[in-house]
């Protein structure tokens, strides 16, 4: 299984993007689908997700300015992102996981939003 994310990059503040991740390889219709993400000196820190059955959750940071969702049929999941400030720059990864599995990840894009 592979996870190939793009739509990273660089834009000022309160630019908008669009990530893309999507799954080739036998990995079904996951469980769930998402996004993490990692700026310079913290943990990796979940950003979104998104079920099978199109229930999602997005943390209190983003939440109003970040959307999830996913095309079942493609095994592929996005990230629309407006209104990006400073602190949103980071290395996005997107993952799926397989119920009873460990969480299967992309390569990570790059974001950087300058102020």
């Amino acid at each position: 299984v592979q996870l190939q994310a793009s739509g990273g990059g660089l834009v000022q503040a309160g630019e908008s993007l669009r990530l893309s991740c999507e799954a080739s390889g036998n990995f079904g219709n996951p469980y769930v689908m998402g996004w993490y993400r990692q700026r310079p000196g913290k943990e990796r820190e979940l950003v979104a997700e998104i079920m099978r059955n199109g229930n999602t959750n997005v943390v209190d940071s983003v939440k109003g300015r970040f959307t999830i969702a996913r095309d079942n049929a493609k095994t592929a999941v996005y990230l629309q992102m407006n209104n990006l400030q400073p602190e949103g720059s980071a290395v996005y990864y997107c993952f799926g996981r397989q119920s009873g599995y460990p969480n299967s990840w992309g390569q990570g894009t790059q974001v950087t939003v300058s102020s």
